[in-house]
């Protein structure tokens, strides 16, 4: 089974969906060191694209801390655009659309997807919405840990004075601005958002929502995973939720090493059987939280094809799990723009 399932990987567009990069400096992405995704670690592990993620992270809600933020994401998007065109021993491309990303694989060069964590990221200016998609992010994560200008989070921040509920999920400007991330092409992602902020935005989008890491309450009542009955919302607006590598979130106030593939696989099964295999997909959160026992790197990704695989899923439910249903969503995201 092992060597089949590894001849597998091997083929597959795998499409890690949520990658932080250090900031503002950190190890060298084209170099094998403490990162747990650089190039060559990527090549190891057979993982042919990242969604790598301008995270910013959330402070006091004040036009200078707002637009400092926005530099900041700015900047690490720069960064990230900045990787695909460096000399590397790792062919790699940058690659803001779905389309990108197959032709990458088929030319066997590694897929720089930018993305934007947390939507303080725009302060109380739309606009700042389409630079964030002019330097090719796919998508936006509406909230991190604090309520922002868009809609609530799951985790309050009572030290920044958050009370539990804020605008009842999302505010009337983050219902402009899922407005706006639809006309330019951009996924709403509500992982880190409120339950009542993820159903409003579900309604309000044109496109299918993604939640790009989180995993299912029903294994782990961690407040950053989704109950069933948000995974049906996803099912119904024909969406994704990306099941993600922290140890915490896959069994309950657990550390990385107490973690395994197969506690990972878990959720997958959960998530497949309750809303079927077209709305799940992979996520690791690498440099961000992420990584468990036997999943702590990029280098380690196929024994997560190698457990699937032993649980039964084939060739076209890898494909699908491994980024199939993430490009769907891509698409149907740059289909609603304009």
């Amino acid at each position: 089974m092992q060597p089949d399932a590894l001849s597998i990987h091997r083929t597959l567009l795998t499409l890690d969906t949520h990658i932080d990069i250090p900031w503002p400096s950190g190890p060298d992405p084209f170099q094998d060191g403490a990162r747990k995704v650089d190039l060559p670690k990527m090549a190891r592990g057979g993982l042919r694209a990242g969604c790598f993620v301008a995270y910013v992270p959330q402070s006091t809600r004040a036009p200078v801390f707002e637009t400092a933020a926005y530099t900041r994401a700015l900047a690490m998007l720069d960064h990230i655009n900045l990787m695909a065109r460096m000399p590397s021993l790792v062919p790699l491309r940058l690659a803001p659309r779905a389309d990108a990303i197959e032709a990458a694989r088929r030319d066997n060069v590694v897929a720089i997807v930018p993305c934007v964590e947390n939507g303080f990221a725009i302060g109380t200016d739309l606009a700042r919405i389409a630079e964030f998609r002019a330097r090719g992010a796919v998508y936006m994560t509406l909230t991190h840990n604090g309520h922002n200008a868009l809609g609530d989070s799951c985790n309050p921040r009572r030290d920044l004075g958050d009370r539990e509920v804020e605008h009842g999920g999302l505010s009337a400007f983050g219902k402009a601005a899922i407005a706006l991330m639809n006309r330019v092409g951009m996924l709403v992602d509500v992982a880190h958002t409120a339950r009542d902020t993820m159903l409003q935005a579900a309604e309000e989008s044109r496109s299918p929502i993604v939640s790009s890491h989180s995993c299912v309450s029903a294994l782990c009542d961690h407040s950053r995973n989704m109950a069933d009955w948000q995974l049906d919302v996803i099912r119904d607006v024909k969406g994704v939720i990306q099941i993600t590598a922290v140890s915490a979130f896959l069994k309950l106030n657990a550390k990385p090493e107490d973690v395994t593939v197969a506690d990972f696989a878990d959720h997958i099964d959960h998530a497949v059987r309750r809303i079927g295999i077209d709305h799940v997909g992979i996520s690791s959160d690498f440099d961000g939280g992420g990584g468990i026992s036997d999943w702590n790197d990029a280098a380690q990704t196929p024994n997560i094809t190698i457990e699937l695989a032993k649980r039964g899923y084939d060739r076209g439910a890898l494909e699908k799990l491994w980024g199939g249903n993430f490009l769907r969503v891509m698409r149907a995201a740059e289909g609603v723009a304009g």
